[in-house]
């Protein structure tokens, strides 16, 4: 299948789960179209079997393998998205928040990641189904992670405070990035690729994924703002900014930094007051819109391929009733680590945990969950975990994201934000 063919059919499906979803649902886009197309993939599934003649999942599947999710979302598709939330972020707020965004996005991840991780190798256990740790933390840093496709893509119709909107937004950009490098090391050390690692070299690695990617997304930004200057003509700094986000992201794979993390910085650098200066009014409307529909766009497709790649993991009985188990120790473990990583917050301003709620409520896990699931090497222990990760996935979505409006509403009544 051509590329323009795998893009038509995209656009097609898309549209027409936007119009049964606006017709009848009538949920927020990115969630109908969500809900429909796993509702078909679970339809293909149920009534394969009664055609044996015919596999039904034969083309779904030749569509999933030539899109190759992990690759084109977390070596694709990822720079534009993380590019377009860095843009979107507040930066007074976030200065104004930086260290509680700091404590959830490294600290946070951290226990998060290996709060599931022991408490899954508990569970495992105790349903006579054990695995070594190291793949329970390889499921936590898969699993930790707030994704910020889902977060963002919330935050805009909930009408949070803006304090609370820069913590929520920058978390979910920054643990992003954290999580995707802990997931690398911990796989690493769980097939045994990478052995005789001492703690000093696991933190050094660490820092030069994480903090060198910040630093080296600063540096390029602000050469960005400097080539900005140069033109005032609205479609030259249109294209500017998207060479920002693709090259950004690239040289730091190419250092072996983490791109996402660079991306966000190389984002937020065009919300500066000097970017306002060098950016007039008018290309930065054009910028805003742009970046608007493309994000739109991408995330459209991103929660499409979601509802259709439960076709690659066909979950059976055992691995459906798993999830179930794994769904509240996952909210557990991301209750625990907000509340850990930002108990000095709570114990200078306790807000009647309203905070705490909206941030363990809102820990919503998308695209990039799934794509690192469906990354794991082949074998019986990426077929136990993916299912899981894939229920995770889906109930935060579906569930923690459809009720969250009406959470937020509850603690943050408009008239008092």
């Amino acid at each position: 299948m051509d590329t323009i063919d795998l893009i038509a059919l995209l656009l097609v499906l898309s549209s027409l789960f936007a119009i049964i979803n606006d017709r009848t649902l009538r949920l927020p886009m990115t969630i109908g179209i969500l809900l429909f197309s796993l509702l078909t993939s679970l339809f293909i599934l149920v009534l394969n079997p009664f055609i044996p003649a015919y596999d039904l999942q034969l083309i779904p599947r030749s569509v999933l393998g030539a899109i190759n999710l992990p690759k084109s979302l977390l070596n694709g598709a990822l720079s534009f998205l993380l590019f377009a939330g860095g843009m979107q972020v507040d930066l007074k707020y976030l200065k104004e928040k930086l260290a509680s965004i700091a404590a959830l996005s490294l600290l946070g991840t951290i226990l998060a990641v290996a709060l599931l991780a022991y408490v899954t190798y508990g569970a495992f256990a105790l349903l006579h189904h054990p695995i070594p740790l190291s793949w329970c933390i390889v499921l936590g840093a898969i699993l930790a992670p707030t994704d910020p496709v889902s977060v963002v893509g919330m935050l805009k119709r909930l009408g949070l405070p803006a304090p609370l909107q820069a913590i929520f937004a920058g978390e979910s950009l920054f643990n992003d990035g954290v999580g995707v490098v802990i997931f690398g090391v911990t796989l690493g050390l769980a097939t045994g690729e990478s052995q005789n690692i001492t703690l000093s070299h696991l933190a050094l690695s660490f820092c030069q994924e994480a903090i060198g990617g910040g630093i080296l997304g600063a540096i390029i930004g602000w050469i960005a703002l400097q080539i900005l200057r140069l033109t005032q003509d609205t479609h030259t700094q249109l294209l500017i900014s998207l060479a920002l986000a693709t090259a950004t992201f690239s040289i730091a794979n190419h250092f072996e930094m983490s791109g996402a993390i660079a991306v966000v910085i190389a984002g937020m650098s065009l919300g500066t007051r000097y970017a306002h200066k060098v950016i007039n009014d008018q290309s930065r409307h054009t910028l805003d819109t742009a970046w608007s529909l493309l994000e739109e766009i991408l995330n459209i497709f991103l929660f499409l391929l979601i509802g259709f790649e439960i076709l690659e993991i066909t979950p059976t009985i055992f691995s459906i009733l798993t999830a179930l188990i794994v769904i509240p120790l996952s909210l557990i473990s991301r209750s625990l680590s907000v509340f850990l990583s930002t108990l000095p917050t709570y114990l200078r301003n306790w807000d009647r945990g309203r905070m705490f709620i909206i941030l363990t409520w809102g820990g919503l896990r998308g695209g990039i969950s799934i794509a690192l699931a469906l990354g794991l090497p082949p074998g019986p222990l990426r077929d136990f975990l993916l299912p899981i990760c894939y229920g995770v996935v889906i109930f935060t979505i579906l569930v923690q994201g459809l009720t969250m409006e009406r959470v937020a509403r509850k603690l943050y009544p408009k008239n008092k934000t």
